[in-house]
């Protein structure tokens, strides 16, 4: 019930156009039903309600304002995918909303940390267990927008995967984004067959902490571990490895903090420490200029706006000033 009442989760009744007809009623126009998500209309121009049927996720902004919502379904003969989420509208960016944030955010502060998930159960599995301090990017790839709106609370987040190596490694790009923005990053991988969900509810509140605590280790260490996996002495594997690790400590703002993992690297890779810090070097160097470019190309076109009649001259101007 807490945390039913935390989350504000609801239901939306099994019913094609209850929540039309309810918000009609009230003097809500369909226009704006329909354009952020609440309802969809039908090849045949008829109007049902998007979420009908299913347990309903309030997604809130910062400032605890509903911005969207999230709907699951309880039937497995339900036709349509197990979560429907609301669209893009006038009142939701997703890749600026972490869903838990408006309820996490004073124990982000308090803990000087914020833990990452995926899922909505995630996040309120967790927070039964007395860790508040998590949010969930909701299924989404993670953005700057995101990642910047947790900067603006901590320093420091670890991030939750189950046990799938593929997951895991297709996820990898979104820690190099956390780098970038200069925050300190720790990971987290759950035992076999679970998730932050499945563990919260098999396992106590003092079990899920102890974990919790014991268990996250380094990012570039994690990395390192994963991309090994299967390499084996493979010499043309191993630089590839090498490779991908130095594109991630080149992105990183600190250059104390490049120089420690650097030598870290080094020692656990069994890689010269001078060659990758020549080539962490290139790395950087290549990024600041391809940032500064982006930069100078950005006031360029300010300066000489952007008309579509007269697209080749200001491209000539845009070139000349990068």
């Amino acid at each position: 019930d807490e945390m039913v009442s935390k989350f504000k989760l609801g239901y939306s009744i099994d019913k094609r156009d209850d929540l039309l007809k309810a918000a009609v009623s009230k003097g809500y126009k369909e226009k704006y039903l329909l354009e952020t998500g609440l309802i969809g209309k039908s090849e045949k121009g008829e109007y049902y309600d998007r979420f009908r049927g299913r347990v309903i996720y309030p997604v809130a902004s910062i400032s605890g304002k509903i911005v969207a919502f999230g709907g699951r379904v309880l039937r497995s003969d339900k036709p349509g995918g197990k979560y429907v989420n609301s669209p893009e509208s006038i009142i939701y960016r997703k890749s600026y909303e972490l869903y838990g944030l408006y309820q996490a955010k004073s124990a982000i502060v308090k803990r000087n940390k914020c833990v990452l998930v995926e899922g909505y159960m995630d996040v309120i599995s967790m927070h039964q267990k007395g860790v508040e301090n998590v949010v969930a990017s909701s299924g989404t790839s993670l953005t700057e927008g995101q990642i910047r709106l947790i900067h603006r609370f901590t320093d420091n987040i670890t991030v939750i995967y189950d046990s799938d190596a593929a997951g895991i490694k297709a996820s990898l790009r979104g820690i190099d984004m956390i780098l970038a923005e200069g925050m300190n990053v720790k990971v987290l991988q759950l035992p076999p067959g679970d998730d932050p969900d499945s563990y919260s509810q098999t396992h106590s509140s003092t079990e899920v902490e102890e974990y919790l605590s014991t268990h996250e280790i380094d990012f570039i260490k994690f990395k390192i571990n994963i991309l090994l996996e299967g390499v084996g002495n493979d010499p043309i594997q191993r630089a590839k490895v090498v490779s991908d690790i130095v594109k991630s400590i080149a992105v990183i703002p600190d250059e104390i903090a490049r120089a420690s993992y650097i030598k870290e690297c080094s020692f656990t890779l069994n890689f010269d420490e001078k060659i990758l810090s020549n080539e962490v070097a290139k790395v950087r160097n290549n990024i600041l200029e391809q940032e500064f470019k982006k930069v100078k190309a950005e006031e360029a076109k300010r300066e000489y706006g952007d008309d579509n009649n007269d697209k080749s001259d200001t491209q000539q101007k845009v070139e000349q000033q990068v």
